[in-house]
């Protein structure tokens, strides 16, 4: 199948987002907002060092990869609108394969209405997608890791650590208590839009998704707003069966596994009640995790059995580790 062929077979025959003027065909893709601030995101996704077929179906891949970057956007409280794709393609991998990835891109897409609208494809050594998306908030209303002040409340949505735990699953053959979860939780990750869209009437709010890990997620926060925040460890919140694992184990997935896409987020102590509400309509389970205080030595702390030891910013840094998923 050559480009112009896959282009065909990938292109919507219609689109949902009415601010398009122009989707796939021309040379670049239009659309046209005068009433909100445009969001725009791009990650890049590499076999082997991001996703591993030995761990994920073809569907998959296209799924969290898009979610990925969706999950960009509810940290900045945008609504997802549009998504570009390019994808090299090595010769090893079939079209009908290729195109199961692009339909688990189009299965989240199509939960949040977003349209394809661009993208390029090329032939390679390994398989790669990178992914630009768009979004829209209301003027003004973009959140930013700065925002965060003293004595503000630090939340998280979900549960930590269950991405990392699905891998070791898959990586791991055994028997485990809630297997399916943990597998979906690492494969098909649920971005928390709806959640951080609800939270369109806080005047101040930091946010930030836990891709990294929350120990590094936490670290651009507290740098970016000069603060410090402290964790409670014994509250950051894990699912049901999170205990079947080793503490070694528990412990390093809650602060370093990364790649749950969860929100980390401050508040001020009066709009805690606000993010509670938020939660409960949207159905997020939200925890209050910690505070921020004044900048000292370190950017974040963990409080620990009466402890506060420094935190490190520890999670996964694509310039200095190579993962396998």
């Amino acid at each position: 199948m050559d480009e112009f062929a896959f282009i065909n077979t990938i292109k919507q025959a219609s689109y949902k987002q009415a601010s398009l003027i122009k989707g796939v065909g021309d040379d670049a893709a239009v659309f046209r907002q005068t009433s909100q601030d445009i969001v725009t995101a791009v990650d890049t996704f590499v076999e082997n060092i991001h996703f591993s077929c030995k761990t994920m179906d073809p569907f998959h891949i296209g799924y969290r990869a898009l979610a990925a970057n969706v999950s960009d956007l509810a940290a900045m409280g945008a609504q997802p609108a549009f998504y570009l794709v390019s994808i090299v393609i090595p010769s090893h991998w079939k079209p009908q394969v290729i195109q199961q990835v692009v339909t688990g891109m189009q299965a989240l897409a199509g939960t949040y209405r977003m349209d394809l609208i661009g993208g390029d494809t090329v032939a390679g050594k390994e398989l790669s997608l990178s992914i630009t998306v768009i979004g829209y908030v209301p003027r003004g209303k973009s959140r930013y890791r700065h925002a965060a002040k003293a004595d503000d409340v630090v939340f998280a949505t979900g549960t930590l650590g269950d991405s990392r735990a699905g891998l070791h699953i898959l990586t791991n053959p055994g028997n485990y208590n809630d297997h399916e979860f943990y597998v979906k939780r690492h494969q098909m990750p649920s971005p928390r839009v709806a959640f951080a869209w609800n939270l369109e009437g806080l005047s101040r709010l930091a946010l930030n998704d836990i891709s990294d890990g929350i120990a590094n997620e936490a670290a651009e926060i507290a740098e970016a707003s000069e603060v410090t925040i402290v964790l409670d460890f014994a509250k950051l919140p894990v699912s049901d069966a999170f205990h079947q694992f080793t503490a070694e184990q528990q412990r390093t997935w809650q602060l370093f596994g990364g790649e749950d896409f969860e929100l980390l987020g401050t508040v001020p102590k009066s709009d805690w009640s606000k993010v509670v509400q938020a939660a409960q309509e949207t159905g997020v389970k939200v925890t209050k995790i910690g505070y921020v205080t004044e900048r000292d030595h370190d950017a974040v702390y963990l409080q620990d059995h009466g402890h506060q030891v420094p935190l490190k910013k520890q999670g996964y840094t694509h310039l200095k580790q190579v993962k396998r998923r």
